[in-house]
């Protein structure tokens, strides 16, 4: 595995010879890197001749400092279980070369970001879609792959590259799950012993089959604190918070 760390280094080596003839896959992440992101990189590598995973955790789309701050950052970590998963490159770009204009220029989408979790974390998906963008840009991949768990910002960056013309593929993955049934997410690192026990409750109320309404006042019974349960785009969709830490998931409705 070849680690690049800053965006001369890859531009010099994408234009080389050791791409030619091989389709490139693509998994952006933000790090503390678990099985779901895995299952990403196995989907790549089994689509791919190439594969390339990134790991920037993109301060653009953090509407709270504290939150930023939080977000567990384990690139050693990271890298090695890339290693071991088979990959062939690991970009980790500073933030000073993503934005080297300081944020001056975003992609902002002005419908179904307004939503769910667009409604609760302004400026959000703004960021989410221009750092996506900038590395579509910048890693030129063939496929990109995205985990179903944040199923609105698939969503949204498959409408983002249909709509500018860009020359990658999004793919959807399924969501993984711990055998307690709660998604795998980098931000289970930061539950705390109860709040863990307590987590795999809101897969448990999103697979009821209880009305909405119901569903919200069972999670603030079990201690969340509900933002939204809501149906849409044949999915039913929720996020909620314990403690300091917000999950959100979702299942076919």
């Amino acid at each position: 595995m070849i680690a690049v760390n800053s965006v001369k280094q890859w531009r010099t080596l994408r234009a080389g010879g050791r791409f030619a003839g091989k389709s490139l896959g693509f998994v952006p992440t933000m790090g503390a890197l678990h099985e779901g992101h895995l299952s990403l990189l196995r989907r790549a590598r089994r689509e791919n001749g190439l594969t390339a995973v990134s790991v920037f955790v993109n301060p653009a789309q953090f509407n709270d400092k504290e939150d930023l701050a939080r977000y567990p950052r384990t690139l050693a970590a990271d890298a090695e279980l890339l290693k071991a998963g088979g990959a062939d490159f690991l970009l980790v770009p500073a933030a000073s070369e993503i934005y080297p204009d300081g944020y001056r220029y975003r992609v902002s989408e002005n419908e179904e970001s307004r939503a769910l979790c667009g409604a609760r974390r302004p400026g959000h998906f703004d960021g989410v879609l221009t750092v996506v963008l900038k590395l579509l840009n910048l890693v030129k991949p063939d496929r990109a792959y995205f985990g179903e768990k944040d199923y609105q910002q698939y969503r949204l960056v498959r409408g983002m590259a249909e709509a500018l013309f860009l020359d990658v593929k999004i793919v959807p993955c399924p969501i993984v799950r711990e055998p307690d049934g709660l998604a795998m997410s980098s931000r289970n690192l930061l539950l705390g012993e109860e709040e863990r026990a307590i987590a795999p409750a809101l897969n448990m109320v999103l697979t009821s089959g209880a009305p909405l309404s119901r569903m919200k006042k069972a999670l603030a019974k079990l201690g969340f604190e509900p933002d939204y349960v809501e149906e849409r785009w044949g999915r039913r969709l929720a996020a909620a918070k314990l403690g300091k830490v917000r999950l959100i998931d979702n299942v076919e409705a």
